[in-house]
């Protein structure tokens, strides 16, 4: 069982660490979200599981219970030193000292990961580069429970059309779909968040997608510019990552499936995003 919100406080003020809300550090202290998230998961003895951001140990506990292998990356080098003081006897813990966002699936073996899961409490402000990290690996874990801020993970859900539609949008549901999740209150944690939070349940898909780095960056920069219609956006990377005359083959494909330069990025649907891809520096990757 987590450690109630005063014990929690209370351990925290002991090893000196402070809660810094800009960056959404926020540590679990109810029990049914723990049990929840591992339920999600589907979490079994022998599984390898990746954890970002241990914190105290709420969660890593409780995967060890089950039998599982856990891979785990904590930034905070007190908070790794506790973790090793109160957990490091615990047989399948692999625990690093790091930056999640260089190492997003915790030093797990590249060889391990298609196979793998990842069960993490996620600090909010690494959220969206680390799942870049992750989109763009060899290999893809097979599952994922990733508790979000409410607002990033309408985000990583959201339907072309919308204004929450972006580009880690169409990374993400290229290579996963979105099961149901679980919304989570502030008063599960310590410090108790302005905003609500959500268990993201993700499943890899029997033929994931997974966009290059050259793609990535074009779509990047057609949606940092939101509002700019589609082809005055793509003269604007043409000759980048996106070859000569390969925007105006790209323009061709949408207008097959009725759409004009004049549109706009959040409404052109993934599907025609992933045949960017094809016209891209890189050679489709399909994984």
């Amino acid at each position: 069982m987590p450690l109630s919100y005063t014990a929690t406080r209370d351990l925290l003020a002991q090893l000196g660490h402070n809660p810094k809300r800009f960056l959404g550090q926020n540590f679990l202290v109810d029990g049914n979200i723990v049990r929840k998230s591992l339920e999600l998961a589907q979490v079994a003895s022998g599984d390898r599981v990746v954890e970002v951001g241990p914190g105290l140990g709420t969660l890593t506990r409780a995967l060890l219970a089950t039998g599982a292998e856990v891979w785990a990356v904590e930034k905070d080098r007190r908070l790794c030193e506790h973790l090793r003081e109160t957990l490091g006897a615990l047989p399948g813990l692999h625990l690093m000292e790091g930056d999640a966002v260089e190492h997003p699936l915790a030093g797990l073996p590249e060889e391990l990961a298609a196979t793998a899961k990842i069960v993490a409490n996620l600090p909010y402000a690494i959220s969206t580069p680390w799942m870049v990290g992750v989109l763009s690996g060899l290999a893809l874990p097979k599952r994922a429970v990733l508790m979000l801020q409410l607002e990033a993970a309408e985000r990583y859900a959201a339907q072309p059309g919308t204004k929450a539609f972006g580009a880690v949008s169409i990374f993400l549901q290229s290579a996963y779909e979105i099961a149901p999740g679980h919304r989570v209150a502030g008063t599960c944690f310590y410090p108790r968040p302005d905003v609500d939070s959500y268990l993201l349940h993700l499943v890899r898909r029997e033929r994931p997608f997974v966009f290059s780095t050259e793609t990535q960056a074009v779509i990047r920069a057609c949606f940092q510019q939101r509002r700019k219609q589609l082809g005055s956006l793509l003269r604007g990377v043409s000759g980048g990552p996106l070859p000569q005359n390969a925007a105006a083959n790209w323009l061709d494909e949408l207008a097959a499936a009725g759409f004009s330069p004049k549109t706009r990025p959040e409404a052109v649907p993934i599907s025609l995003w992933q045949k960017l891809e094809a016209h891209c520096i890189r050679p489709l990757e399909t994984r």
